[in-house]
């Protein structure tokens, strides 16, 4: 146990002065340290919020399965390596620590696979999202921010997209994203949980000093393969459809740096701590690029040629993408800063180039 010594001082009963006492207090930092568990924290955006949070002077707990995340990637604080759906294990988690918040990645997120296999999406994403709820709930804790995502809006019919665009999930990836969001809604109703619910556009780019990256095995989004091309792990990138109707023929999307995420994290945890009520927020640039403006931009970047194979369109790939993120400006009081694409892809090559895991 920490103290903080105060020294000699006197003690008085009455106003009679009875001698000297050496006091000492628990540090008080110590007592109160704030701590947060940040469950899927070995995950490519998971492991970006520990590392910004623990440069906040926060301690962070990580819970991973490592089913597709990496303990090389969590770089600071306690890794317990568990699954969601262990609820003695969760107990056991609870009590051993005194938690100040829940950041919640622990899902699965492939859009394809979600419609191959619903099941095991609705178990991971929902059901176990109520294991985890049921153990903050018998510990008090109710604070949680939850990493949701822009596929509960389905196919945009307004772009920019604001937060009351309807709701319409075009896969199960989507619906079990947009359940949790209403079982977060109720649960604030009938128990006073707190929430923040993060509606992430495509998240890209890597720490600028390349200690964390993007690492999926198989990586589906495009500018890491793109990348893995220009490095040669990849012999080529396949360009689904360029028969859009957009400038260029390509779809168009809203990529956010997931430093900037991280930022938008600290700025939600912080709403929380201050009293803040529950939200829900896009988080984007609010710019979009193709998929040859990535191309072209990569190529530029890493003076390499890339090599594209052209598909046809897949279903469900909505032409343009992109965010209105006013209500996180204004809300969380946030911004990007990492928010040109030059500056997305080079902080992804150099992490393509120095890949730790």
């Amino acid at each position: 146990m920490k103290y903080v010594y105060l020294g000699l001082r006197s003690l008085r009963l009455s106003g009679r002065y009875l001698g000297f006492v050496d006091v000492r207090i628990e540090n008080i930092e110590d007592r109160w340290m704030k701590k947060v568990l940040v469950t899927g924290g070995a995950g490519y955006i998971g492991s970006h919020i520990v590392k910004a949070l623990l440069e906040a002077g926060d301690e962070v707990v990580t819970f991973d399965n490592l089913s597709e995340g990496h303990r090389d990637a969590v770089v600071g604080g306690d890794l317990v390596q568990g699954d969601l759906s262990d609820g003695p294990l969760l107990q056991s988690l609870f009590s051993k620590y005194e938690f100040d918040a829940v950041m919640h990645f622990a899902a699965n997120c492939r859009v394809g696979e979600s419609v191959k296999d619903p099941e095991k999406y609705y178990k991971n994403n929902v059901c176990n999202l109520l294991n985890l709820l049921a153990v903050m709930r018998r510990h008090h804790v109710n604070r949680m921010i939850f990493s949701s995502t822009a596929a509960v809006y389905g196919n945009p019919v307004k772009v920019p997209i604001e937060e009351l665009h309807p709701l319409q999930p075009i896969n199960p990836y989507g619906f079990t994203k947009l359940a949790v969001e209403n079982i977060l809604r109720d649960y604030s109703r009938a128990y006073g949980l707190i929430s923040v619910s993060l509606r992430y556009f495509n998240a890209a780019g890597a720490d600028p000093m390349a200690q964390l990256g993007e690492s999926h095995d198989p990586e589906t989004h495009l500018i890491p393969r793109v990348l893995a091309v220009a490095s040669g792990r990849l012999a080529e990138v396949e360009v689904f459809g360029t028969d859009y109707p957009t400038e260029d023929g390509t779809c168009i999307r809203d990529y956010i740096h997931v430093n900037d995420l991280a930022l938008a994290h600290l700025a939600a945890l912080k709403h929380l701590r201050g009293g803040g009520e529950n939200l829900i927020v896009n988080l984007g640039n609010s710019r979009g690029y193709s998929v040859k403006e990535i191309i072209k931009c990569a190529e530029r970047i890493t003076q390499k040629k890339i090599r594209v194979v052209h598909s046809s369109r897949r279903e469900g790939d909505p032409p343009v993408l992109v965010c209105d993120n006013s209500q996180a400006r204004r809300q969380l009081h946030w911004q990007p800063k990492i928010s040109s694409l030059d500056e997305i892809i080079q902080t992804s090559w150099k992490w393509e180039q120095n890949r730790r895991y």
